[in-house]
Order: structure tokens, then sequence, then C-alpha cells
């Protein structure tokens, strides 16, 4: 069977341009076509740079062409970006915050609806990391409801002060290999935190930079729920690597975080985002072990990671020792050879095989490197 070019350039009339409301032919993002036998291999332009947005555009393409074309034609796509839309995004890489001495990757935890886990999801990421041989940080930026500091186990302590250069800065509480700052040292257990924006963006900033957190190869930043003020000041304060987004797999809470993953990969923030997690994926009793009850829906996360294209990290059981765990400031991933922890061992694994990923598709000055990476596969032992 000879293909014919002009069915497949009707076929890419279905594909939608990475800019503007054209579909790829309308916009002149086709530049050129070429059959061999049954291989047809298209070179096409996205306007936008990020990995995840070059990943749905070929997707979509060799789905025209297979659903629209030729069912069973080998389809190639090579993409290329722009040079005026490279500089474009550097040129907003740049209005970010300037790199924080000694860190190499900032990940940002988030969720778009509240109560799904985040903060417990981003406390066993950390200790899971700093298991896994990493240095590691944690900014409790929950401004409104602080709660690091407790399921660390240090909601007594404060963090000292150390001098560096002439400048007097914080010195994090440190527990389980994780160095940590949270509003929660600073505020009493009863004293409610009303702030208005501008308030918490500086105690945001505080936070972030005004510490000693010394050589890093992680800091995490646990965002709180939504998309506001917290969120856009982040990306201000300090160039985020990456961004986690926390979901259970309840149809609501899917909603909130397609919002999450829509404001990272908005121009103004672009940020990548290495994947989601679903959390409280289903429900195993102690004296059932081997049954699973899908309470909140099953696989609703993964499925939305399919359809944003977006990496799948991990999904997070609903353990009454999980909530223990919290409870009492000792990370439920601390619990050696339990299900549960082997979950959250996984869950920081496929992290940081995102994270390499994201670094290797990024121009060289932009990536960050870390040096070792204990219990990761073989192509996770890369530079980050």
């Amino acid at each position: 069977m000879k293909y014919d070019k002009a069915q497949i350039y009707k076929s890419l009339q279905e594909v939608q341009a990475t800019e503007g409301d054209q579909n790829l032919i309308e916009a002149g993002h086709v530049r050129n076509i070429q059959i061999f036998g049954d291989e047809v291999e298209l070179d096409v332009i996205s306007m936008n740079p990020t990995l995840q947005a070059k990943k749905k555009l070929e997707v979509s393409i060799m789905k025209a062409v297979h659903d629209h074309a030729y069912p069973k034609a080998k389809v190639k796509v090579n993409i290329t970006v722009p040079e005026e839309v490279k500089e474009r995004a550097a040129a907003q890489q740049q209005l970010k915050g300037e790199e924080l001495p000694g860190v190499k990757n900032i990940i940002a935890v988030a969720s778009g609806k509240g109560g799904v886990g985040k903060s417990t999801i981003t406390s066993n990421l950390a200790v899971a990391l700093a298991k896994m041989g990493f240095k590691v940080g944690l900014v409790d930026a929950d401004i409104y409801g602080p709660s690091a500091h407790i399921m660390f186990d240090v909601q007594h302590e404060k963090p000292g002060s150390i001098e560096v250069n002439g400048k007097k800065l914080m010195d994090p509480v440190e527990n389980y290999g994780v160095k940590l700052l949270s509003i929660g040292f600073f505020a009493g257990v009863d004293q409610a935190v009303v702030w208005r924006g501008p308030m918490a963006t500086k105690a945001l900033n505080q936070l972030i930079r005004d510490a000693h957190w010394g050589e890093l190869d992680f800091l995490l930043i646990d965002l709180p729920p939504g998309t506001g003020d917290i969120h856009l000041s982040l990306v201000q304060a300090a160039p985020v690597t990456g961004a986690v987004v926390v979901s259970t797999p309840q149809a609501i809470a899917l909603s909130d975080a397609r919002k999450g993953v829509a404001m990272f990969n908005m121009d103004a923030i672009n940020v990548p985002v290495l994947g989601i997690v679903e959390n409280m994926s289903y429900f195993t009793p102690d004296e059932l072990p081997d049954n699973k009850y899908y309470i909140f829906g099953k696989s609703g996360a993964r499925n939305l990671t399919e359809e944003l294209n977006v990496p799948f990290l991990g999904e997070i059981p609903l353990v009454q020792s999980v909530r223990e765990a919290g409870d009492i400031g000792r990370p439920a991933v601390l619990q050696e050879n339990t299900p549960i922890a082997e979950s959250f061992k996984e869950m920081a694994k496929n992290v940081v095989a995102s994270l390499v990923e994201r670094n290797d598709n990024l121009p060289p000055t932009e990536a960050v490197r870390i040096t070792t990476m204990a219990g990761c596969s073989p192509k996770q032992e890369k530079t980050v």
C-alpha cells in the first residue's frame, strides 16, 4: 500500500498546535513529511519547550496518523523548538529566583486539594531520599497549617543561629537525616497564623533564603493546597527544578490535581511536573492483608497521568500505621521491611528517575548535578 502525503496532512489537522487555537497545519508547524515504504517521518515544531509538551505533541501526532490515515504506519516524529522560543524560555527562567548556594535540586510538592496527604507524602519522600544516601532538606511552606515539625517529632525544637560570611542565618533543625524549617517552629501550639499574602510570602522567602542549608542534593518544599500567592512566590524565590503533585483517586481531588499540573505548566511559571503520586489508593486491613478495598475509586491518578502525559510516581495505600507514624513523629518509611515502607521507597526512586529524565532534556547550564544514587537502578545512577 502506497502512502499519500495529502492524507497524512489531512490527519494532522486533528492535532492542536502547542501555541494558539490552530491545528498543526493551520499554524504552519509541519515542516516536512517523508515516506519510506510503511514508514512516515515528520519534522514539526513546538512552541512550548517543555519535555511534557513535546511528548504530548509526539503522542498526538502518532495517534492522528494511525486513527485518520494509516493504522499500521511506523511513525517517527522529529520535534524542534525555534530559537526565539528557547530564548523566551531562558528569559523567563532568569526571572526566577537566584540559585541557593549548595542546593542542587529544589522540588515543590503540591496538591490542588487539601486533605490528600501531601505533607505525609513530602515527609516520607524526604526520609526515603535520605535513606538512599542523599543530603536532604525540607521547607514546610504550608504557612497556615504547618505540620512537618510534628511529623518529624521536633515540635519542641527551635532552629539555631549561625553566622556565614558575616550574615546571621537560621540553622535548620535536623532529624532522620533531613534538615527542616517550618513556620511551626515560630508559632505557638494554639496560635493561628492569620497573615495576608505579602506577610506569608515574606515568611516563605525567609525560610528558604535566610537559612544555612549547606550542601543539599534535594530541598523539598511542602506547599499549601491550591494555587495561590505562596506558589507564585516560590518560583520567584528559588529556581524550582520540578514539581510533584499529590492526589487521591477521588474524582474531585483529581479535578484539583489537574489544576495543579496546569499551574506549573503556565508560561509564567514553566516548572516541569515530575509526576503525580496517588495517595490513599486502596485500603488493606491487617486481618486481610491480601485484600484491597478501593474506597476513593480505583486508578484515578494513574489514568490522569496518562491523559496529561506526565509520569505516574506510585500509589500509597491507606494504612492505619501511616497515620499513627505521622502522629508520633516517625515517618512510616522508617518501618523496615513493611509493604508501606516499600511503597514510599518505590515512590522516591520514581521521583529520582523522573528528575534524571527532566535534567537530561534541559540545556546543560540549567541541569543540576548530584553524584550518588544509592538504592537506584543503573539507569537512575546518572548525574542529576
